[in-house]
């Protein structure tokens, strides 16, 4: 432990991290201090890794359990908790935390360079703690009191009448089993008791509120989330490792890379059920992710 290095790369989130082996198993005072760094950046950054598939995997089983790759979405071959994030298999430049479509979403999330374009493709990550710190009381107390729910079932990119075959089968895959769950807007994580937005790109509607008037307060929160002070914009280079906590933040690729091969594997960790501030935890509307994920 003595020898691991965190270095700070925003004011609001992310640290580069030095001094330590990740391809090698950690003791139990190294894995406890990259949590501690985990809860205080939110995002970690990890250079020139050596690391496989199964040498990625065994990092992660160092906050927990895995999960497998997606519920919907399949795994590297031969790899069932291992999500291939391949520009050929589509672009997910939305703003979203993890498979918030299910009660228990993941964790932690680490993201591995495999194929870096020579420009663009960078990973943006937003500390949503940050977000909930800047709205004003009076949106602040509002938004204490929603709840939202997040569905799979919708399509977050581009209208029906402009995609293709291949972007339909897609996404007919990603909603072969449809998932909505009920979530607090305002989710307090279980190890710092910080309060965080809990919403993004699978929160699609408010509860008790119209579609329209649903969207028109997502946006208002989002807005605060998607502030360039609380946001890590991330240039991936070769043999990299992005390890960011799934409960506190939001993520975007950026699809500005000429449709040049990008690929990164994700693998995730399992979570526990949010809680919002009154103690309530969240709750499943339809669908059953058991598959996929334990419990943490």
């Amino acid at each position: 432990m003595a020898d691991i290095e965190i270095q700070k790369v925003t004011a609001h989130i992310g640290a580069r991290v030095t001094g330590v082996d990740i391809s090698k198993p950690l003791d139990d005072v190294s894995a406890a201090a990259l949590r501690t760094a985990l809860n205080q950046h939110k995002a970690l950054v990890f250079d020139d890794v050596d690391l496989d598939d199964e040498g990625q995997q065994a990092f992660a089983r160092h906050f927990g359990d895995l999960t497998t790759a997606h519920p919907t979405v399949p795994a590297v071959d031969g790899a069932p908790n291992v999500l291939p994030v391949d520009s050929e298999r589509g672009r997910a430049n939305h703003w979203h935390t993890d498979v918030t479509f299910v009660l228990n979403p993941p964790q932690a999330s680490t993201l591995r360079s495999v194929t870096v374009p020579p420009y663009g493709g960078e990973t943006l990550i937003a500390n949503s703690a940050a977000a909930y710190r800047d709205l004003p009381e009076p949106l602040r107390a509002l938004a204490d009191t929603l709840w939202a729910e997040h569905t799979n079932d919708y399509d977050y990119a581009v209208p029906d009448e402009n995609i293709d075959e291949e972007q339909a089968a897609q996404r007919a895959q990603f909603t072969s089993i449809k998932f909505r769950t009920a979530h607090p807007v305002v989710r307090v994580h279980p190890l710092t008791g910080e309060r965080g937005l809990f919403i993004g790109g699978f929160a699609q509607r408010i509860a008790g509120l119209s579609v329209g008037e649903s969207r028109k307060i997502l946006d208002l929160l989002q807005s605060y989330v998607t502030r360039p002070e609380n946001i890590l914009r991330w240039r991936w280079s070769p043999n990299q490792l992005v390890l960011f906590d799934n409960r506190i933040t939001q993520h975007y690729a950026i699809d500005n890379y000429d449709g040049l091969p990008r690929r990164l594997h994700r693998v995730t960790v399992a979570g526990d059920v949010p809680v919002g501030i009154e103690g309530k935890e969240s709750y499943s509307i339809a669908g059953d992710a058991s598959h996929y994920t334990s419990v943490a």
